[in-house]
């Protein structure tokens, strides 16, 4: 594994423009579960990831040669629009790239029998240069085992609960084919959450390109690359399944002491399923079957 001492280290010795697509960065905010999120998207068909980690951080050696890992003290460096709006004029023009944190884990339909690059490769044929995630929360099914608000073979997810508004321009005119998503524990525990936290949207696919800028809410500053459907018809989205919201409400001392569970009549066991995710609702297909 290629070790950097800095992410500013990794751009000037020219790394950046030498990774090659579709790539993933990762952001491990701590030591929570690196070494399952960097095997999940090498397995997914990812041919570099940049993981940016504090530099005390451990990778099993068994995550392959495509990792890429630059010392990073987050969040004293910046999250992850930081990193990505870092990297975005130095990558190879239309490089395919996706930004998750560890424990978060990316889901595309079928992708346990197709490639990213697969799925990528289609998405673009479709004229499209980024693409919708939705993030639904993880959460173990005993929160007393596990108080850390992380368990992968226990994970649920709630089945209901969604909901969609407007998205309003800077006019007050809603936004075309773009709109402000919000449920899971975000929604249920929206009182713990601070209310720009509380969208589960992301634009977490995207091409890169010089002078594209990826703002503090994981959206873009070209309001296309916004958007939840081409013009004509539906288009490919994924998900993003995230213990970050579980681990951040049992990391602060107030919602820790007020929540006992996180379980509801609406949770259902993670499968690990492309398939239930799209059942769920929480992912479309779009033209690719």
């Amino acid at each position: 594994m290629i070790r950097h001492a800095s992410l500013a280290k990794f751009l000037r010795s020219g790394g950046a423009e030498r990774v090659r697509g579709p790539a993933a960065v990762i952001l491990a905010e701590d030591m929570v579960e690196i070494d399952t999120t960097l095997r999940h998207h090498l397995a997914c068909g990812f041919r570099q990831i940049l993981l940016c980690a504090p530099a005390e951080a451990a990778a099993a050696d068994d995550v392959g040669p495509g990792v890429i890992r630059i010392d990073h003290a987050a969040p004293q460096d910046g999250g992850l629009p930081a990193i990505v709006n870092a990297l975005l004029p130095r990558l190879p023009a239309q490089t395919w790239l996706y930004a998750g944190h560890n424990a978060e884990y990316l889901f595309y339909p079928f992708c346990e029998t197709r490639r990213v690059a697969e799925m990528l490769a289609f998405h673009a044929e479709e004229r499209r240069r980024a693409m919708l995630a939705y993030v639904v929360d993880l959460y173990p099914a005993d929160l007393a085992a596990h108080p850390d608000g992380v368990c992968l073979d226990t994970a649920q997810f709630d089945r209901m609960g969604y909901f969609a508004t407007e998205r309003a321009g800077p006019d007050g005119a809603p936004k075309d084919r773009q709109l402000d998503f919000h449920g899971g524990l975000r929604w249920r525990f929206e009182e713990h959450v601070p209310a720009d936290r509380r969208r589960i949207d992301r634009i977490a696919l995207f091409r890169a390109r010089p002078g594209l800028r990826m703002r503090e809410d994981f959206t873009f500053d070209d309001e296309e690359m916004n958007t939840y459907a081409c013009p004509w018809h539906n288009s490919l989205t994924c998900a993003v399944v995230s213990f970050r919201a579980a681990k951040a409400l049992m990391a602060n001392p107030a919602s820790r002491e007020a929540i006992d569970r996180f379980t509801w009549p609406g949770s259902e066991t993670f499968a690990w399923s492309s398939r239930q995710l799209m059942q769920a609702g929480l992912m479309e297909p779009g033209q690719w079957f």
